[in-house]
């Protein structure tokens, strides 16, 4: 299902594709997408506290976390190019730590209402704390909203990236609460010859449909 028929995009769905104007300059999000995750989140206003801890806790895991895991950043607010400029060059000056990572500068609300990001019960014109994961096909991986009082985790982001990679690469879940070096979970039998195999196997097992490996 897509965009067009449920009004913003869900988990599985292809990534709507959009032009924005961004502080790193002109930016087509297919392109920007091609080949590497992509960690797309809005936040409500320029020049707000929440916001400027979020957006600094990106910045400064954007070579040593998320670039190792080929993953971009994209951030978005609906606030103008020179408001975007001003507030970054404002974080630099007093705390040292740049947003390198392209901004979209979303005026006229376009990519927020394109991407699900207005939430009307807490605000017509400021986009909520939205968080997506793209996966280098272009395919939405995962969403997460928070209203806008409470910052993200940076810590959960991480790791449903990881987990996400992981998953993808191995063909395996995650058990609850999972963290990188635990055991994953495989996927249950299918077939009498697979339930064989899988009984027989010396797997870690509560029960033949729950069974986990170390990778």
């Amino acid at each position: 299902m897509n965009n067009e028929l449920t009004g913003m995009p869900r988990i599985g769905d292809k990534a709507p594709d959009f032009n924005a104007v961004t502080t790193t300059g002109k930016l087509n999000f297919s392109d920007y997408n091609q080949g590497s995750w992509v960690v797309f989140f809005s936040h409500p206003a320029d020049f707000t506290p929440v916001c400027t801890t979020e957006m600094s806790g990106f910045a400064k895991e954007q070579d040593s976390f998320f670039a190792t895991r080929n993953a971009k950043l994209l951030g978005l607010s609906i606030d103008s190019i020179h408001s975007h400029i001003a507030w970054v060059e404002n974080v630099r000056k007093n705390t040292g730590v740049l947003f390198k990572f392209p901004i979209v500068a979303d005026i006229d609300m376009s990519v927020s209402k394109l991407w699900g990001m207005l939430q009307p019960g807490e605000s017509e014109t400021a986009a909520v704390r939205a968080v997506f994961i793209v996966d280098p096909m272009g395919v939405i991986r995962l969403i997460m909203y928070y209203p806008m009082n409470v910052g993200r985790s940076m810590d959960e982001i991480k790791r449903c990236l990881t987990a996400l990679q992981t998953s993808a690469e191995n063909s395996c879940s995650m058990p609850l609460n999972w963290q990188p070096g635990d055991n994953v979970i495989l996927p249950a039998p299918k077939t009498l010859e697979a339930l064989d195999e899988r009984v027989n196997s010396g797997l870690e097992m509560m029960d033949f449909y729950l069974a986990t490996k170390s990778l």
